[in-house]
């Protein structure tokens, strides 16, 4: 199966899209402590990437609140359901990682569900960044916290980007 990839130029930073020539399975931060590189063998071709530049452009305006995408996940099958119980966390709202555990039917599992938030490789689009400690500090985004608080404040309209 053929990678193809692009950078997209977003007003929080750069970012790296991956996928095949019809699903999207990486969105990459520049910078931060989970920046993926482009692979040896991948493509690049922006055109694959048109609708999900384009949804990202709209996110970032304030207009987009969900993103309808087609996505490729790999990951173990606990990851998929934490990642596909994160597109459940409503725009502009958060949730605890205790809370995520009880959503994927783990609610001991909040070390296990913590990390595969910290190793989902779709952020923004699918919005781990929506995910905080119990106690309501920001914990933990491969963007960096200064990128969470930017995602979070966006979302609460407390910060225009576009």
């Amino acid at each position: 199966m053929s990678v193809y990839y692009t950078w997209y130029e977003s007003p929080i930073c750069p970012l790296l899209l991956a996928g095949t020539d019809s699903k999207l399975k990486l969105v990459s931060f520049a910078a931060g402590s989970h920046a993926r590189q482009v692979g040896a063998d991948w493509t690049e071709d922006a055109s694959i990437f048109a609708t999900v530049v384009d949804q990202l452009q709209s996110y970032f305006a304030g207009e987009l609140r969900s993103f309808d995408l087609p996505l490729l996940l790999e990951g173990t099958p606990f990851q998929k359901r934490v990642w596909n119980a994160l597109k459940e966390i409503p725009y502009g709202e958060t949730v605890s990682y205790k809370m995520l555990a009880e959503r994927v039917g783990s609610p001991k599992a909040v070390r296990a569900v913590g990390a595969a938030n910290g190793a989902n490789p779709i952020p923004i689009i699918l919005p781990c960044h929506r995910v905080i400690g119990n106690n309501g500090s920001l914990t933990g985004f491969g963007g960096g916290l200064p990128l969470k608080k930017k995602l979070l404040a966006l979302e609460s309209r407390q910060l225009t980007l576009l």
